[in-house]
């Protein structure tokens, strides 16, 4: 088995293929804040915004570029762990459940899609298209009834065995009928349902899914890729998920709630190695998805013990059970198409929860316990 220190090395050879650069480990955050700074200065990003924290308070926070610390952006699948927890909320008081079928709230689905779970549709096990085919119309409607009419056509994805009845295929268009169901559940709008449970008490006063970010790109509202938010409101949603489902004394979620998010919920399915956490972690485990995150890392009973919900945009929300900590990064890549530069994002920040690990071991206890760096 690896050791921390092997994996922090692995890493830091990929972020090298990434960046091309190299940091010298310092005290304080300057592990993460340098690499940070190399993203920027190597013109991937125009500016960024990073925070990191633990269940009480902000441990470090620093804008980078043409950042400031009230810049908001478009965050892409980082927005699918907010979509989960607006599911969890009412999957809490009892107008969902997790194992509801597409079929219960949508019978016009009356084909396999219609067989498919709430559970499955957060899970990416759903047998869903990822995304509209090549030549169709993108995703990109103004409601999730019309976004739905347009997934209803569609046919399942095929396994590539037919022994298989269920893959991992991670994608988008599957949380689209999630949020529909949502809607006709509350017979409210994802939008009003979002602020109503999540925004609202989290004081999350500039997150939304609607309406279209023509900056960013994003799209209204597409729950798996469509969000916007900024630095400190995506902490308040991550310090809540860390203190188990409560902000500020007021219970959010449920602890059951959490636990059901960051559990495995591939079960059976197959996966096509590797994935996400094989990529950035190394990791041996099939395991590797909730509801509506990653599950990077595990212990020797199959708990989480670091989840994330990374963006291809550069945006990387991360909580690292081991040392009780969260961490956001917002940014925005400049051209997709810097991938073919050796550049990804979505494979890149990874690093820095482990840069973190490595920042916490270095700083003296009483500063780790809640004193605020800020520059």
């Amino acid at each position: 088995m690896k050791t921390i220190q092997n994996k922090l090395q692995f890493l830091l050879m990929i972020c090298l293929v990434f960046s091309g650069k190299t940091d010298a480990f310092s005290q304080g955050f300057a592990l993460l804040d340098n690499q940070v700074q190399t993203w920027v200065d190597s013109g991937y990003y125009h500016g960024a915004n990073l925070i990191v924290g633990n269940r009480q308070k902000v441990l470090h926070q620093k804008s980078f570029g043409n950042y400031q610390p009230q810049t908001s952006t478009y965050i892409a699948s980082a927005g699918k762990w907010l979509a989960s927890a607006t599911i969890a909320v009412l999957v809490d008081e009892g107008k969902l459940s997790w194992d509801d079928k597409v079929i219960k709230w949508l019978p016009e689905f009356a084909d396999a899609k219609g067989q498919a779970t709430l559970r499955q549709l957060f899970s990416h096990t759903a047998n869903y298209p990822d995304y509209q085919p090549k030549g169709n119309h993108r995703d990109d409607y103004q409601t999730l009834e019309e976004s739905v009419r347009h997934i209803l056509p569609l046919a399942v994805e095929k396994p590539i065995d037919s022994s298989i009845k269920r893959q991992f295929h991670y994608g988008g268009l599957a949380m689209q009928v999630a949020g529909r169901m949502a809607e006709l559940a509350t017979g409210k709008t994802w939008e009003s349902i979002f602020q109503e449970k999540i925004a609202r008490p989290l004081q999350m006063s500039h997150t939304h899914f609607t309406p279209v970010d023509s900056v960013g790109g994003g799209h209204s509202p597409m729950l798996g890729g469509g969000a916007v938010s900024t630095v400190n409101d995506y902490a308040h949603f991550l310090q809540m998920f860390l203190n188990k489902g409560v902000y500020k004394g007021k219970r959010i979620l449920s602890e059951k709630a959490i636990a059901e998010m960051q559990a495995d919920q591939i079960g059976d399915a197959f996966v096509k190695m590797p994935e996400f956490p094989q990529k950035v972690r190394a990791a041996k485990h099939k395991s590797i998805y909730g509801l509506g995150l990653w599950r990077e890392e595990i212990d020797k009973k199959g708990n989480a013990t670091l989840i994330s919900s990374p963006s291809w945009a550069g945006a990387y929300p991360w909580i690292d059970y081991k040392n009780g900590t969260f961490g956001f990064l917002l940014t925005h890549i400049v051209d997709r198409k810097m991938g073919k530069n050796n550049f990804n994002s979505f494979y890149a920040s990874p690093i820095l929860a482990y840069l973190l690990r490595e920042e916490l071991h270095q700083l003296p206890k009483n500063n780790i316990k809640g004193k605020i760096s800020k520059k």
